[in-house]
């Protein structure tokens, strides 16, 4: 599958996709309506090129629905339910039957080939296990690949520690912004030496992080960082990650049909081009998902890949047509900040950006922290590492923050998702 010729794979796609649709039209009412309304049937589906015919799907589609409006099959064949971890309104709900978690498994096991793991590796997951979908995707992906499976979940950090020396563990799963925590803990311990640690992978996901995030875990941990790429409504982790070539993340697109359209337009975008990433899911049974736009913002690069793959692949997403930021008329993206910090050998990849508005004027505050080497208590020894990160930040997105030093671990650290923003402006408006 990974590495079947471009004209199998659409041939592959368009059986998928026609059984995937009659699968919604039939069983699904709100599918049912959504088609009817579009002025499109089953019988107007005949291959992948007529995907452009079919309806989106928004998450408020999805709440709208909830808990089960989406199924297609009868809930006594569902085996399992996962919900993300929206903080407002109704969640995210995704259901699964056997045929799902054995697919869900095969995704991110064909993820953690590219580091051959195995028999008689111990995969560590420090994902949180519950309805987020983290700890349980990547538990039955190792277990599919044979592996032992290590089921820490998140948080409680000092013992993590341990059981990763005494398990002997290899492999390392969890967001990056945890892993950035774990080797920053691991560097401040006096009794522990990563060198003496059996660490030789990682597979990092659930949020958006940087080259510079992924050099200097690699360089903390001693590992190959690798990205793991998915979400709730597909399946969870495992729609996608990185090769040995690190050149773009493949994703699994016999499973999960792509496309990137312009987020205002919705119309499809020239080949290479930056827009809004969607998803159809052609292999689900319980939940199938058409047309999902998940706000991602990247590109595709459809030529084979050096490591023999021929599964296209998405560079690193930009951020998230929602989580952009308009400040001062400009666009901005929390994940600029990241990849700005992590030029700057003084500084920690950790951040928190305020957004807000004073008479009538955006303000844009941004607190970061300096290593513990490089911080001083006279702010006037700042200065010389604040002056070099403003006019950087200044060149990249073209206004000026108000930069605050915190002291070490003056920035509160995340053991599941990072949150880096505080736009107080929507209670202004």
């Amino acid at each position: 599958m990974e590495c079947m010729s471009r004209e199998d794979m659409r041939k592959l796609q368009s059986e998928r996709l026609i059984k995937t649709v009659k699968r919604c039209y039939e069983n699904v009412p709100f599918y049912r309506r959504k088609m009817d309304e579009a002025g499109v049937s089953p019988d107007d589906i005949k291959s992948i090129d007529d995907i452009c015919k079919l309806p989106f799907t928004t998450k408020q589609d999805l709440r709208d629905e909830y808990p089960f409006g989406l199924e297609a099959v009868p809930h006594s064949e569902v085996r399992r339910i996962h919900a993300s971890s929206g903080t407002t309104g109704k969640p995210v709900v995704d259901t699964y039957t056997e045929n799902d978690l054995k697919m869900w498994a095969e995704g991110v096991a064909r993820v953690m080939a590219v580091a051959d793991v195995g028999p008689g590796d111990t995969v560590q997951v420090s994902y949180g296990y519950g309805l987020f979908t983290g700890g349980l995707g990547a538990h039955d992906g190792a277990a599919m690949r044979g592996a032992i499976q290590l089921p820490t979940s998140a948080g409680n950090t000092e013992k993590q520690i341990m059981l990763m020396q005494d398990f002997r563990t290899n492999v390392l799963c969890c967001t990056p912004s945890y892993a950035m925590h774990l080797a920053e803990s691991i560097a401040n311990s006096r009794n522990v030496s990563v060198r003496l640690m059996k660490l030789r992978a990682g597979f990092f996901g659930a949020e958006p992080w940087t080259n510079g995030m992924r050099k200097e875990l690699e360089t903390k941990l001693q590992i190959k960082a690798y990205d793991i790429y998915g979400l709730t409504e597909m399946c969870g982790p495992g729609v996608g990650g990185e090769c040995e070539c690190q050149d773009g993340t493949h994703l699994w697109e016999d499973m999960f049909y792509p496309e990137i359209v312009n987020p205002e337009t919705l119309e499809p975008v020239a080949p290479g081009e930056f827009g809004e990433l969607v998803f159809t899911s052609l292999c689900k049974e319980a939940m199938p998902i058409l047309r999902y736009r998940t706000r991602d913002l990247t590109r595709l690069n459809y030529e084979p890949c050096k490591c023999g793959r021929t599964a296209v692949r998405m560079d690193r997403i930009l951020g998230r047509s929602d989580d952009m930021m308009i400040i001062r008329g400009v666009n901005v993206f929390p994940s600029q900040i990241e990849t700005v910090l992590t030029e700057f050998p003084a500084f920690q990849p950790y951040y928190f950006i305020t957004v807000d508005r004073i008479n009538n004027e955006d303000t844009f505050d941004l607190d970061v922290e300096l290593k513990p080497e490089f911080f001083a208590s006279d702010p006037a020894d700042q200065m010389k590492y604040i002056k070099p990160l403003f006019d950087r930040i200044v060149s990249l997105i073209g206004i000026k923050p108000n930069i605050h030093i915190k002291p070490p671990f003056g920035i509160e650290r995340s053991t599941g998702k990072a949150k880096h923003v505080s736009d107080k402006r929507v209670f202004k408006n």
